[in-house]
């Protein structure tokens, strides 16, 4: 048995049901953080993956660890030393989510696995969200997490210096990335993971060369791109999170649409193009 798997041999978490009445407040806040001009506003349906700014865990201060993240969790696994990393995940829009209208979130744990990899024993879990509103199933998102068991500092990550390429994809963004950004987008999420404010931890105890840029803002600049480009609903989003940004990296999220419109490929870049995050959008 692998070392992990004795930890989580008999962790099977049940389903988790939460409410939220999607006030327009914490919309506007969002819309705020990422310099939007329109603020959508009750009645109006959400944009894709805007929901990140609801449905929020707030645990007593008392209740988080070390590392500000909470010590336990209902969908957290009980390992040691847990390290968690947002690798990817899926969304599908059966029809938006409207503000101003309460929703219920149904969550449940649908896949575990233990893996070796280059740094040792991951666990990757995957959980499922399905959003209902007026009775009615609107859209179902699944979340891939990825743990490991770490007593002490990260795997080192090598900083990309490299100024920007030329842009060579029609659709581009290159949004600047600073202290007060992340932290502010902290807020809206109720992230307390301590790697996004606070630098003196970030590069002292868990290793990085400087505050990480939150993988959910990445995978929201690459959805905002997509939405920002075409007149169709976005449908269905994948996306998949590689390598970290740290703050003040030049990046640049670009995007190339199908032929017929009815899709597009998307990513963020630094560097001599590499890639730290992709995403594939449908539209309805």
């Amino acid at each position: 048995m692998n070392s992990l798997e004795q930890y989580v041999e008999n962790w099977r978490p049940g389903p988790v049901v939460s409410t939220d009445l999607l006030g327009p407040q914490a919309a506007g806040n969002l819309a705020a953080t990422l310099d939007l001009d329109h603020v959508p506003g009750a009645g109006e349906v959400l944009p894709a993956l805007w929901h990140w700014v609801y449905f929020l865990d707030w645990p007593p201060t008392a209740a988080l660890g070390t590392d500000g993240h909470p010590r336990d969790g209902h969908f957290m696994p009980p390992i040691p030393h847990r390290r968690r990393m947002f690798a990817g995940g899926r969304l599908e829009i059966n029809e938006p989510l409207r503000l101003g209208e309460a929703a219920t979130r149904h969550s449940e744990v649908v896949s575990t696995a233990v893996k070796s990899g280059k740094t040792g024993e991951l666990m990757f879990v995957t959980v499922r969200h399905e959003f209902s509103q007026g009775g009615q199933l609107r859209m179902t998102e699944e979340q891939d997490l990825v743990y490991r068991s770490d007593p002490g500092s990260s795997t080192p990550f090598t900083r990309v210096t490299e100024p920007l390429a030329e842009r060579t994809t029609p659709w581009a963004a290159e949004p600047a990335t600073h202290p007060a950004l992340l932290f502010r987008f902290s807020a809206v999420t109720a992230n307390s993971h301590r790697i996004h404010y606070d630098a003196e931890y970030t590069c002292g105890v868990e290793g990085f060369p400087a505050l990480v840029v939150h993988g959910p803002l990445l995978v929201l600049y690459m959805a905002e791109l997509a939405r920002a480009h075409s007149t169709r609903p976005i449908k269905n989003f994948r996306f998949r999170l590689t390598k970290p940004v740290f703050v003040g990296d030049a990046i640049r999220v670009q995007g190339t649409p199908a032929a017929d419109g009815a899709a597009a490929e998307l990513a963020v870049v630094t560097g001599s193009g590499t890639v730290h995050a992709s995403a594939q959008a449908e539209y309805a």
